[in-house]
């Protein structure tokens, strides 16, 4: 694929057989950010683990300190009281069954986040098939199925992220904007790492953290030191 001209000015900040400290690589990913638009930060880390076995799973969520700099359309699935309780702790859309042919029949998929209350995952199983492969579905260990939707809306606002493996066994996840301080983005890359490296399965051997890499949507990627995280409280 053809590299732009822009692509590779930014790529010539970057020492590629360099492993940087966080510090220096925040400073150096806003610089490569020169796009027109305010670039996601993103967090690309491989781990040492083989996500096909259950025992192997990294999967979980955590609140960025400082946000995301996105905006997050939430969608709640819930009965009674509880659908009023969701829309006034900031919801965008919530309802129950009513909400299910939409989804399936005319793919309405206007929402970022969807929280289920426990007693409305049998109609949300129904649309495993949709919100499935969008990584969409609502999951206990992200916090996403619980009987306290108005928390799960809050921490979602507040810029709470899921994580978990791809097939690859890579976490890709977004820690903040280009317009961040370098203060906001060391932040929430060292809450994503506390997170991530506390979630090492037990029967995780070897290198847990292979590779750790922070990049803008449109710049090339910086590679980290991953010793700089384990085993410690933060990145510094």
């Amino acid at each position: 694929m053809k590299k732009s001209k822009r692509y590779i000015e930014a790529a010539k900040l970057v020492d590629k057989t360099k492993l940087y400290d966080l510090d220096e690589a925040t400073e150096i990913i806003k610089k490569t950010a020169s796009a027109k638009f305010d670039e996601t930060i993103e967090a690309h880390l491989k781990l040492g683990v083989d996500g096909r076995h259950a025992d192997q799973q990294v999967r979980g969520a955590v609140v960025l300190p400082h946000g995301t700099g996105k905006t997050v359309k939430v969608l709640v699935f819930a009965k009674g009281d509880k659908v009023e309780q969701a829309l006034a702790a900031g919801a965008d859309y919530a309802g129950g069954e009513e909400l299910v042919p939409k989804i399936q029949n005319e793919g309405w998929l206007d929402f970022d986040v969807v929280i289920a209350t426990p007693d409305m995952m049998g109609v949300v199983g129904r649309l495993g098939r949709v919100l499935g492969p969008k990584g969409l579905m609502p999951n206990p260990k992200a916090g996403t199925v619980t009987p306290d939707v108005v928390k799960a809306i809050e921490d979602v606002k507040a810029g709470k992220i899921e994580y978990r493996l791809d097939k690859a066994n890579i976490i890709h996840v977004p820690v903040g904007k280009a317009s961040f301080t370098k203060e906001q983005i060391v932040g929430n890359y060292t809450a994503l790492m506390e997170a991530v490296v506390k979630a090492r399965p037990s029967s995780a051997k070897g290198q847990y953290l292979k590779s750790v890499t922070i990049t803008t949507t449109m710049g090339p990627g910086i590679k980290l030191n991953p010793n700089r995280f384990t085993g410690q409280s933060s990145a510094e």
